[in-house]
């Protein structure tokens, strides 16, 4: 009965936060590929988009929730 509990709790967790992700991200008032150190190469026909920067921060981000998730569920 304990186990089951715990379970429903991490889900609700995990859920919650990756319902605040979703919305930080859906939100106009954050940047995120419009960073420094994101390379954009523009030529006559074609753009080439490298978000370097961006995948750096959302790497450290998610790392950081499965650590807490991996921690405490």
């Amino acid at each position: 009965m304990v186990k089951a509990v715990r379970k429903v709790g991490c889900f609700l967790i995990i859920t919650g936060i990756l319902l605040i992700i979703i919305g930080v991200f859906l939100t106009t008032k954050i940047k995120l590929g419009k960073l420094p150190g994101d390379i954009i190469i523009k030529k006559d026909n074609f753009v080439i988009y490298i978000p370097i920067t961006t995948m750096l921060i959302i790497s450290c981000i998610i790392s950081f929730i499965l650590y807490l998730i991996n921690k405490f569920c």
